[in-house]
């Protein structure tokens, strides 16, 4: 038996693809409970094929374990989601990210505080992701982080 290589540039298309498909379920309405698995499904995929691309870079993977994060906050799945988060987190300090990476990063651990009913963290992580809001340079970018942190 033979074994099966898949190249680089198609584990970059294949990050891209489960990301876009993680977004299209992350926007439906009336997910069910198998498009919730697909969803995590999609994400963690998306991580991994990121991981074997030739054009990978460290923020990548900050921004993949945020959409990890992301999508269990999203499902209620608060122990998992605050997991990524700190993963994101720590990768934002590692890298000394800031702007609109420093700002999900603080969003990643905001939700997933709120998903657990920590009251008191989820208070600390929006004001200190609302704080990183006012460094983004990008008018539309800040735009963007806004409504994501408010929704």
């Amino acid at each position: 038996m033979s074994s099966f290589e898949i190249s680089g540039k198609n584990h970059h298309y294949l990050g891209i693809e489960m990301n876009i498909q993680t977004w299209n379920l992350l926007q439906k309405q009336n997910r069910s409970e198998e498009d919730n698995i697909r969803m995590i499904n999609f994400a963690l995929a998306s991580q991994y094929h990121w991981y074997k691309s030739p054009d990978w870079k460290p923020v990548n993977a900050q921004r993949g374990f945020w959409l990890i994060s992301h999508v269990f906050a999203v499902i209620g799945m608060g122990e998992d989601a605050l997991k990524y988060a700190e993963k994101c987190f720590e990768l934002t300090q590692e890298q000394s990210l800031k702007d609109f990476d420093l700002a999900y990063s603080y969003e990643a651990l905001y939700r997933a505080y709120f998903c657990l009913n920590n009251k008191e963290e989820t208070e600390k992580y929006r004001k200190m992701a609302q704080n990183a809001a006012e460094q983004i340079q990008n008018e539309e970018d800040k735009n963007l982080f806004m409504s994501d942190l408010n929704s």
